[in-house]
């Protein structure tokens, strides 16, 4: 139910990469070529970014569409980076949140965010409250799905889950205690970006050691844009991309399971 991106690479201006570009996600807040659910993003949108020297990112957001924000076009006209996290929203439900409910969310290092929907929200996600501190349910940026489903990620990683393992981990959770749900997570730490093909497209472009993007689809006609597979998970840094099939992560998880313990 939305668009997003990711970017490492040299610096560029922000502008480069979410702006000029053909089909850029600017321009897919209301003219997506690849969207399989819902037309227009224009509940909002949002941008993380990273300045040299400094892990914590800075982030711009707002409620409206990413077109109507004077405040937006001059920021992506001189701020320059060299990784970055955007997206431009469309709501899964309507409602108060307003700027908190819009992407990227964010914690320590990490930019995250949710392309999809949970099915059946919130009643088939109540089960998993159990799992989560009282005091961090009590600190969710927002109300919505994609808040909820940051918190379990951001749950794994606080207790040392690796970036691929923590989105995994969150996926097969969510996708078995609500089936038919859409699960297309993107996470950057600066330096790297993990990703999850679940019921929606995704795709990156390599160039190695100069730029790597990873988005819900190309933002232009480079040769170079590969699609991912649905039910994968795919790990990325400034010079090689891995996909991982998420259905073989989910049997060895299985398999792990059904050892018996050493005695």
């Amino acid at each position: 139910m939305c668009r997003h991106l990711a970017f490492l690479g040299g610096e560029e201006r922000l502008g480069a990469v979410l702006v000029e570009p053909e089909h850029s996600l600017f321009r897919q807040s209301w003219a997506p070529r690849r969207q399989r659910h819902g037309t227009v993003n224009a509940d909002g949108f949002g941008v993380g970014w990273y300045a040299e020297g400094d892990p914590v990112p800075a982030r711009y957001r707002r409620t409206g569409p990413v077109w109507g924000d004077q405040s937006f076009a001059d920021l992506a006209r001189v701020v320059g980076t060299r990784a970055l996290l955007a997206a431009v929203r469309d709501a899964t439900v309507a409602g108060a949140d307003g700027e908190a409910a819009a992407a990227p969310f964010t914690a320590g290092p990490w930019l995250f965010s949710h392309n999809g929907a949970v099915a059946g929200w919130p009643d088939t996600l109540a089960p998993l409250v159990s799992g989560l501190p009282a005091a961090e349910l009590l600190s969710l940026e927002a109300r919505c799905d994609a808040a909820f489903v940051w918190a379990l990620v951001l749950r794994r990683l606080r207790a040392g889950d690796e970036e691929g393992q923590a989105l995994a981990d969150t996926v097969l959770e969510v996708a078995e205690a609500a089936p038919g749900s859409r699960l297309n997570l993107l996470l950057t730490n600066g330096g790297t970006i993990t990703a999850t093909a679940w019921g929606d497209t995704l795709w990156y472009l390599l160039d190695p050691g100069a730029r790597t993007l990873v988005a819900s689809e190309p933002h232009d006609d480079d040769p170079r844009w590969r699609e991912v597979p649905d039910h994968t998970l795919l790990t990325a840094n400034r010079t090689e991309v891995l996909l991982t099939p998420l259905k073989d992560m989910s049997d060895d998880m299985a398999s792990a399971q059904r050892k018996e313990p050493r005695t």
